[in-house]
């Protein structure tokens, strides 16, 4: 189970620590160790962060870059936001936990293979989908074990009734598959925090406003009505991951249970809101979830390296801001972004919205303060850089189709509970026929995926030659 933070002064310490800034500001922080955090917010909202998660590095050139993390809890910090929540410093998760889902072959794979003895496994490379956007790096598993030991304990604490919102930014690696690494994503912890929910929860629904489609989620619960699973992502058949085409509904029990709305470049704020809110206010009332898993990916933000969209911070949080308000058990995860100023920025804005408290547009002083020069803002302008393709009947069509599907729902199921859910053992047992069916509308994917493996990703903005997400770190 979880255990409060011990939270140590450490003033030489490059990671995020709750004690980083000042004796004063440490001895503040160690009273949390010791006592329950008051809460400045109707809802009970638990933080989960380890300070070592920031510190793993997947090589030089590789976009994703876990000091973003690192980032974000500082920001955090700085706002004075842990004051109001209650923070936890995760266990790792077992290896039994990720092979409720994974296949054992995969992980033993992850567990065994270094960057010193990679050549004697070179044969499972293609197999397991290891290589350039899944590098072998350092303390690869055990980076996995951390965000999806987070997850875990995170549901947890949704599911025993001791928070009403939880938080782990270091997760929502929605890309991993059961048997392979994916799109930077190794361990698919949304996957096991949904395993969690599914045990007291009768219906989870899964948001992800990632730009990329959510397609590791939407493959492992495409068969079940137990958990719907809905995707706002750029699509043209070409973009990774290929899939999230909007007639990808679901299969079996599970038919019309996956909800996928496809973008085009450069969607701005107003677009994007009302789609949203459209959407998700018909899907809760359509699937009437007892539990929400919400991904919020930040490279659905303007500028984002890998991404090309238009949204601004404000908009991306309004998002948050909308599910947060339907009152339910809400598990709120991380996921891409790759402008790593812009996603801690994105991530301590969304924080506050989840604790109800407003902070100022000019970012406190901390430790990675120089990451946001030159106008250190928490909401700089990040609009207007890629074209709107998204033209207004576009968008109006869209929605329209959209929601069509949901008239296929019939109401929201009915489940008989048990510890391990029917239909997730049966995806867990499920057969070589029955898997085929199952991964058939991700194969379009898949054969892009191969196509894409080792090109240069476009989309890369940087402001300057001297872009501080380029700092060595």
């Amino acid at each position: 189970m979880s255990r409060r933070s011990t939270l140590r002064h450490q003033p030489d310490s490059a990671t995020a620590t709750f004690s980083t800034r000042s004796n004063s500001l440490a001895t503040t922080k160690n009273s949390i160790a010791t006592k329950r955090v008051g809460n400045h917010s109707n809802d009970i909202v638990a933080y989960f962060h380890d300070e070592q998660v920031g510190n793993y590095h997947y090589g030089e050139r590789h976009p994703m870059k876990p000091h973003r993390l690192t980032l974000t809890n500082h920001l955090v910090i700085s706002y004075d936001l842990h004051k109001k929540m209650e923070i936890f410093q995760p266990r790792r998760a077992t290896d039994e936990e990720i092979m409720s889902f994974h296949a054992p072959d995969y992980i033993d794979f992850l567990k065994k293979v270094t960057p010193e003895n990679m050549n004697t496994f070179s044969k499972v490379f293609s197999r397991f989908n290891v290589g350039d956007d899944c590098p072998v790096f350092d303390g690869m598993f055990d980076f996995c074990k951390i965000y999806s030991g987070a997850t875990i304990d995170a549901a947890r604490k949704l599911t025993n009734g001791s928070a009403d919102i939880s938080i782990n930014w270091s997760g929502g690696l929605h890309h991993a598959k059961r048997v392979e690494a994916s799109g930077f994503c190794y361990v698919n912890d949304i996957v096991l925090g949904i395993f969690e929910l599914l045990t007291h929860h009768p219906r989870v629904l899964y948001v992800d406003i990632d730009i990329h489609h959510g397609d590791g989620v939407q493959e492992a619960f495409y068969t079940t009505d137990r958990v719907m699973t809905v995707s706002f992502h750029k699509y043209n058949g070409d973009f990774f991951p290929g899939t999230g085409d909007i007639d990808e509904v679901g299969s079996g029990i599970g038919k019309h249970y996956s909800l996928n709305v496809p973008l085009k470049d450069g969607i701005d704020d107003e677009s994007y809101i009302y789609l949203f809110k459209s959407v998700m206010e018909a899907v809760i009332n359509s699937f009437r979830p007892s539990a929400i898993v919400l991904q919020c990916g930040a490279d659905s933000l303007g500028c984002d390296r890998l991404g090309c969209f238009n949204l601004s911070i404000k908009a991306h949080g309004e998002c948050v801001r909308f599910i947060k308000d339907f009152k339910l058990p809400l598990l709120v995860l991380g996921g891409g972004g790759y402008t790593i100023r812009n996603v801690a920025r994105c991530w301590t804005y969304e924080t506050s919205i989840l604790v109800d408290h407003e902070v100022s547009n000019d970012l406190p002083y901390n430790e990675y303060i120089d990451f946001f020069q030159p106008d250190y803002k928490l909401h700089p302008h990040l609009s207007g850089k890629v074209e709107n393709m998204n033209t207004k009947q576009y968008i109006r069509n869209l929605r329209i189709r959209v929601l069509e599907h949901l008239r296929f729902l019939n109401g929201a199921p009915s489940v008989q509970m048990q510890e391990i859910p029917p239909d997730m053992q049966g995806f867990l047992d499920m057969n070589d026929e029955e898997e085929a069916e199952r991964m058939a509308d991700s194969a379009k994917g898949k054969e892009t995926k191969e196509k894409q493996r080792g090109r240069e990703h476009d989309n890369e903005f940087y402001d300057n030659e001297q872009d501080v997400d380029d700092m060595e770190i």
